[in-house]
């Protein structure tokens, strides 16, 4: 059972939702769960199970307190129908054991598409190899998204814009965690951005390289289009924390950066104290 709820909360991630996973870490006396059983939620689904009964109906809401507020816990629970002076949560049970349970939030690694594969494209890849994260290119020339360019990629899609997006909705976009418009001509970019923005929850991410008046046009295009204002600010526009970047590495280097304090809800440039 371990390998299946491992392989579902895999699969998960890799869909681009955050679970929560709890794993039974020790056990004393009578208890339903033994170590190693695990339990996966999602804001939708859960998969596996700890045991059953009144303790798994407790972790399975601290689980979706802790998809929440993103911070694990290890919670001890004592399966008595009193306290008794024991350590720990007591629930109504009478087994009669202890047992400690490891809860922890799980967010899926960053999974960015690049629209356009020239050199900034390049230049991101190379600097997210380090960080383990996932590429995928998308690109209206062959040469552009070949594998012998992007051995590494996920996915390397060789479409029109309108082609690709005719194929996506908001449910298969979520695969992404961001959507780089990096394209060689304005029009595919713009095009990219209405259409993503038009099957947009929030969720991928979308950044536009551009200059100021760029974006201004692709604004007034997306307000042309029927697009919200609150969905067309949600845009980054230019990517990239401001480091006076130049160069495709330097440029790459700030869009990383820019990525890092997306995903874990920081404004970048904040101080970050450690006590």
């Amino acid at each position: 059972m371990t390998q299946r709820v491992l392989e579902w909360a895999t699969s998960r991630l890799r869909a681009g939702e955050s679970i929560a996973l709890a794993s039974v870490i020790s056990a004393q006396g009578s208890v339903p769960g033994k170590p190693g059983a695990h339990m996966a939620i999602t804001d939708s689904e859960v998969y596996g199970t700890i045991g059953g009964a009144g303790l798994e109906m407790k972790v399975m809401a601290h689980l979706r307190e802790i998809l929440v507020t993103k911070k694990g816990r290890v919670e001890t629970y004592q399966l008595h129908k009193e306290g008794g002076g024991l350590s720990g949560t007591p629930l109504n049970s009478l087994c009669g054991g202890i047992l400690t349970v490891a809860m922890e939030f799980i967010e899926p690694m960053p999974h960015i598409l690049l629209a356009g594969g020239g050199h900034c494209a390049q230049a991101i890849a190379d600097a997210s190899a380090s960080l383990s994260w996932s590429i995928s290119v998308l690109d209206i020339r062959p040469e552009y998204a070949s594998v012998e360019l992007w051995p590494d990629a996920q996915e390397r899609i060789v479409m029109k814009p309108e082609e690709f997006l005719s194929g996506e909705t908001v449910e298969s976009l979520s695969r992404f965690s961001h959507i780089m418009l990096l394209g060689h001509d304005w029009a595919i970019d713009e095009t990219l951005l209405i259409g993503l923005l038009q099957r947009s929850e929030g969720r991928p991410r979308i950044g536009c390289i551009g200059s100021r008046s760029k974006w201004k046009a692709f604004e007034k295009s997306a307000i042309d289009a029927g697009i919200s204002q609150k969905l067309i600010d949600s845009v980054i526009c230019p990517i990239g924390v401001n480091i006076g970047a130049e160069s495709p590495q330097e440029i790459a280097i700030a869009v990383l950066a820019q990525i890092i304090a997306d995903v874990k809800g920081v404004e970048p440039g904040a101080p970050n104290w450690r006590d």
